[in-house]
């Protein structure tokens, strides 16, 4: 299958594309590309429930039901304008009848998010224009990548236009400390342009253990805001760059509300019965002390470092001995496209705890 860059004009065919603020239909340009496919292949089949969106730029797709031609689309037709066959799961199969067709496939949840917070918002970015230095703007590029994770999903319309309505800009230097271990938390941050380095002090290593290094679409600082603890390590720009910050209590009302899932000890081990697992988030010295029976400890401060030995089709039920570590843990899995839930009350009310 082929593909190749969009032209803007194209997305402007479609319904209902051509509703998009022009910043939103630039960033859906440049993060969707032109396909291809060629006779008697499928775009996708009856019963299919896959969330993805398709238009017909070129050809002929004929669309079925039950093995009989119920629909037939050319490119460039009005018919062509709407979706293929938007229902879901699928009402159609859709097969290529030409010698080939070209065809957009846009992430539906993507989509529908920009569409709403586009038709709801009133939060306009062009006093961020001109922060990237290859000629574009980062400041739609930063926004769709939130846009578009999972975590986001989950937040009501009117919270995501009070978030980018509340957020504040901030310019860095390089090599500027913008959160330092020990400290306070105040602000969730979202990185518009440059990078920063994420390090963590130990008794052995006072200079400080590096941990990640996050560029433009990456956050920071939500763990100190969610657990009422201090920062477990500092974040330091490295060029020159600029940041989004929200305050420590819009951040507790309009992101981490919505976005976390608890679950009692019950519905806990029911998740783990049909398949989940208990992520502890404690420090190894309090998982040696007691845990729940088959429990993956990873630290809250190691849970970036390690989200790639993570498997995505697990439900986790992220635990620690309150409540405050585990919600903090299982919303950076959230934020990343992770299925997690938090054991309410912490391993401290279980009977492991007592045992």
């Amino acid at each position: 299958m082929e593909s190749k860059p969009l032209e803007l004009g194209l997305l402007r065919s479609f319904s209902p594309l051509d509703g998009l603020k022009s910043e939103n239909l630039h960033s859906l340009a440049r993060k969707t590309l032109l396909r291809e496919l060629t006779i008697g292949r499928q775009l996708f089949k009856e019963g299919d429930t896959d969330k993805r969106t398709y238009y017909l730029v070129s050809g002929v797709v004929e669309l079925m039901h039950d093995g009989r031609t119920v629909l037939v689309i050319r490119g460039g037709s009005p018919e062509a304008r709407n979706p293929i066959g938007p229902s879901n799961p699928r009402r159609y199969t859709a097969r290529v009848v030409s010698d080939r067709i070209e065809f957009v496939a846009i992430d539906s949840d993507m989509l529908d998010m920009m569409l709403t917070w586009d038709q709801t918002g009133s939060y306009e970015v062009n006093e961020l224009k001109g922060v990237n230095d290859e000629g574009g703007s980062a400041s739609d590029d930063w926004m769709t990548t939130l846009l578009q994770t999972k975590a986001f999903h989950r937040i009501p319309p009117a919270n995501i236009q009070a978030i980018f309505m509340r957020m504040q800009r901030v310019d860095f230097k390089p090599g500027e400390i913008i959160i330092k271990q020990g400290d306070e938390g105040d602000y969730f941050y979202v990185i518009v342009k440059g990078k920063c380095v994420v390090t963590r002090e130990t008794p052995l290593n006072k200079d400080g253990i590096k941990l990640a290094e996050l560029s433009m679409g990456d956050t920071f600082g939500e763990e100190a805001l969610i657990s009422d603890a201090r920062r477990n390590a500092s974040v330091t720009m490295l060029a020159e760059g600029t940041l989004m910050r929200l305050a420590k209590e819009d951040f507790r009302t309009l992101l981490n509300e919505p976005m976390l899932d608890w679950a009692d000890l019950e519905q806990a081990k029911t998740i783990v019965a049909q398949g989940g697992k208990w992520l502890d988030v404690r420090l190894p010295s309090e998982f040696e002390n007691y845990r729940m029976e088959g429990a993956l400890n990873l630290p809250l401060y190691f849970i970036r470092l390690k989200l790639k030995s993570l498997e995505r089709n697990v439900h986790y039920v992220v635990c620690c001995d309150t409540g405050r570590r585990s919600s903090a843990g299982a919303y950076i899995l959230s934020e990343r496209g992770f299925e997690a839930s938090v054991l309410k009350g912490g391993l401290s009310s279980t009977d492991i705890a007592r045992k």
